[in-house]
């Protein structure tokens, strides 16, 4: 009589192992093994982090083991089971690995086929296409499109966290609980005692130092000291938490009448400023997606504003990147004037400080929100819609997708909900966060998510002219790393560009996330078909690039740049003066948030900011869904290359005040989590 020696692995977090009844079927390519009970008298098994073994006998051989029948049933009462991975050894020594990692929760079964990832084409007999086929199946009607908002990318169809698939749940709820989060971070940061003057004014600069008092962080406080130096203000636009908007100026809009006689004086060449734009010394950042956008007005005793900024910059001769020209609104005129450098030195920060005020807000909703977590959302759904889980892209992407639809969920829970805490803080809130994605929606083109190319299009590729642009010169190093880690992986599974071609889950997957997820939005060029090789690499690089090195470049440095809070007001209580002159402390402070929205804001900023325990970095793939040897040889070499950045990295900040650390790969996150 056969006897197949079964391993199971139970997950090592929290609430993973369980009481219930587990039972096997073997379904081999002969024959079928008898529905068994796996228990050991006096014995716990299934324990959190237990790996518990179990003889299984058959009447006769099975041959090859093709799929594993696994059913929860109930004891008591439901007790959820994480079930990490199986191997059988057969009973001629042979070992086959089923990896599993997901939860069975209630009267559960799941199928799983042996750990060998296959595209489509490869599964030739009708039992596999039957369970590609019916999983598939499944998870389209767990994974249902939903659309939040008119004008947005797709969510994920639940209310609540609660409300999710258990598999993309978190671990534990309570550590991504925003509200608490935000109060836990005002109690750390000792900011309670100015919560019970909410709408109270600051006396002075110096009082934003009294919330100050915790932060231990050298750029923080390098910004405290410098954030009203021209320098400092045009550092950001390279290296700060939204360094997306600065690209080249060819010529400078007719809205922005900026003459040659106002910026003189800033420019150091002996150029005239045509000459200087014709040289490529000239830059701009332009808000013009702000323009329009309504005001927070959820508190009636507050009015708020938001202003629409155009910026022009100069790269001087220490190639440093300075402001010389700000409107601050699309409309020249003479209620719009152009502050200047040479202006009184209130006027000229309080122009600087509105163009900081609409970077955060083109940040939070933009670069933030939209490109990082809901587009990671999109492309998570289809994922699981399109995707079964023998699927090689399926195994490749599911660690770049890990809890992205369960903080989106949460976000829209408590965040950016009617009355959330982005209502309580930024100008923004009340609805106006909501404008803003379904007007950036326009802009928001696949080749936009593709870093060299979006690097290009704004005519920043050229290392010589922004030699400090670590930005850019980090995020094209890991770019490359996960292009080749990628093509890797991919030259495993498609010998040809037919293969891809063939391969109608990729398709359908591509397809889902362009006419369903985007919605087949017009001019959005996101494609509804591979072609290629090099198309399906260049894709699925777009998806784990975005999912890890941009949203870390853009989320962790928060607290770094935006706790000093002149430098990145989330709100401003006076309107954009529209003359000079009308500047002077009192006035800026009066125009900076109150001491109860700059209490939510520093505590949004650092909540925000913190990593997720147990983070899986880049690279780091401890849920084992490949079992191939060449893959695992990919990964290692991928884990190389990511090191030697690091190095590179780490030694290239040695000794910099104002380190550049938001792309080095030991900080990148797999994952959209926070």
């Amino acid at each position: 009589m056969p006897v197949y020696r079964v391993t199971i692995a139970t997950g090592s977090q929290w609430f993973a192992g369980t009481d219930d009844y587990i039972y096997i079927t073997l379904v081999g390519s002969e024959h079928c093994s008898e529905r068994k009970l796996l228990d050991k008298p006096l014995y716990n098994d299934f324990e959190r982090g237990a790996v518990d073994t179990y003889d299984v006998k058959a009447d006769e051989d099975l041959g090859e083991i093709v799929l594993l029948k696994i059913e929860k049933k109930k004891y008591w009462v439901y007790d959820d089971w994480y079930c990490r991975y199986i191997t059988i050894k057969t009973p001629s020594g042979d070992y086959q690995e089923f990896p599993c990692f997901r939860w069975l929760v209630d009267d559960k079964e799941v199928v799983l086929c042996d750990g060998r990832a296959r595209l489509p084409q490869d599964d030739k007999t009708s039992i596999m296409k039957q369970h590609r086929h019916k999983e598939l199946e499944l998870r389209k009607k767990n994974y249902r499109w939903r659309e939040w908002q008119p004008g947005f990318p797709m969510s994920i169809d639940a209310n609540r966290h609660k409300d999710l698939p258990r598999d993309i749940q978190f671990d534990t709820e309570k550590g991504v609980d925003f509200v608490l989060n935000y109060a836990k971070a005002i109690e750390n940061l000792c900011m309670n005692q100015f919560m019970h003057k909410f709408q109270s004014s600051w006396s002075d600069f110096s009082d934003f130092e009294k919330i100050f008092v915790r932060i231990k962080n050298t750029i923080s406080e390098y910004v405290m000291k410098h954030w009203k130096e021209d320098f400092m203000f045009g550092y950001q636009f390279l290296n700060g938490c939204n360094p997306v908007v600065i690209k080249k100026c060819t010529k400078l809009p007719d809205k922005f009448p900026v003459t040659d006689a106002m910026v003189a004086v800033s420019l150091e060449r002996e150029l005239t400023l045509e000459q200087e734009i014709e040289a490529g010394n000239v830059y701009i950042a332009d808000y013009e997606v702000l323009d329009g956008v309504s005001a927070n007005s959820t508190d009636p005793n507050t009015t708020q504003y938001i202003a629409a900024p155009i910026c022009l910059l100069y790269k001087n001769a220490l190639n440093k990147i300075m402001p010389i020209a700000i409107q601050l609104g699309q409309t020249p005129g003479e209620d719009t004037p152009i502050f200047l450098p040479t202006d009184c030195q209130y006027d000229w920060l309080l122009a600087k400080i509105w163009v900081r005020s609409a970077d955060f807000h083109y940040h939070q909703t933009i670069t933030h929100l939209l490109r990082t977590h809901l587009m990671m959302e999109v492309f998570a759904i289809a994922i699981n819609r399109q995707l079964p889980a023998v699927h090689p892209a399926y195994k490749l992407l599911l660690p770049h997708v890990r809890f992205t639809m369960a903080i989106n969920t949460k976000a829209r829970e408590q965040l950016i909900n009617e009355r959330g805490i982005f209502d309580k803080a930024n100008a923004t809130g009340g609805g106006g966060h909501v404008q803003l994605v379904q007007k950036s929606m326009r802009s928001l083109t696949f080749r936009s998510l593709c870093f060299p190319d979006a690097i290009k299009a704004r005519g920043l590729e050229n290392r010589e002219e922004l030699p400090t642009f670590f930005y850019r010169d980090d995020g094209c190093s890991v770019w490359e790393a996960i292009k080749e880690f990628v093509t890797d992986v991919v030259q495993i599974y498609y010998s040809s560009d037919d293969t891809v071609q063939e391969d109608e889950e990729i398709q359908a997957f591509v397809k889902d996330v362009c006419s369903f997820g985007m919605q087949d939005l017009d001019n959005s060029d996101f494609p509804k078909l591979l072609k290629s090789r090099e198309e399906l690499i260049e894709y699925l690089t777009i998806i784990i690039f975005t999912a890890s090195a941009q949203h870390a470049s853009i989320n962790f440095g928060q607290y770094d740049w935006y706790s000093w809070i002149p430098n990145a007001p989330s709100t401003m209580r006076m309107p954009p003066p529209n003359k000079k002159g009308m500047a002077d402390v009192n006035f800026i402070v009066k125009s900076l948030p109150d001491r109860g929205r700059s209490s939510w804001h520093l505590g949004a900023v650092w909540a925000l900011s913190q990593y997720q325990e147990n983070e899986l970095y880049l690279g780091m793939y401890p849920d084992e869904h490949f079992i191939e040897k060449p893959v695992k040889m990919a990964m290692q070499k991928f884990r190389k290359h990511l090191a030697e950045i690091t190095s590179a990295i780490k030694r290239r900040n040695e000794g910099k005040k104002l380190p550049y650390y938001n792309m080095c790969p030991d900080r990148i996150p797999n994952s959209v989590a926070t």
